[in-house]
């Protein structure tokens, strides 16, 4: 029995972890009118992305969870885009 199928290959060692882009710009504060930079938060459906796919800090993703929620109820951001 050969097989013809290719074989899947696998990284080795760790993942390279993200830094979070707004522990490596002190500078940086999260502002709910800042509607730019909250838009790379979101996906194309409007939900928030998680941390894992972000590469935000758990302090950060909870204040940029938050800019975010009060951008949507000042109507800077959708709830929903179809």
């Amino acid at each position: 029995m050969n097989d013809d199928k290719p074989k899947k290959q696998f990284r080795r060692g760790k993942p390279r972890r993200k830094i979070c882009a707004f522990c490596a710009d002190k500078s940086t504060s999260i502002d709910y009118k800042d509607i730019v930079k909250l838009k790379k938060f979101l996906t194309e459906r409007g939900k928030i992305q998680p941390r894992r796919t972000s590469g935000v800090c758990a302090k950060h993703q909870r204040l940029l969870a938050m800019a975010i929620k009060r951008a949507r109820v000042m109507a800077l951001l959708p709830y929903t885009q179809d």
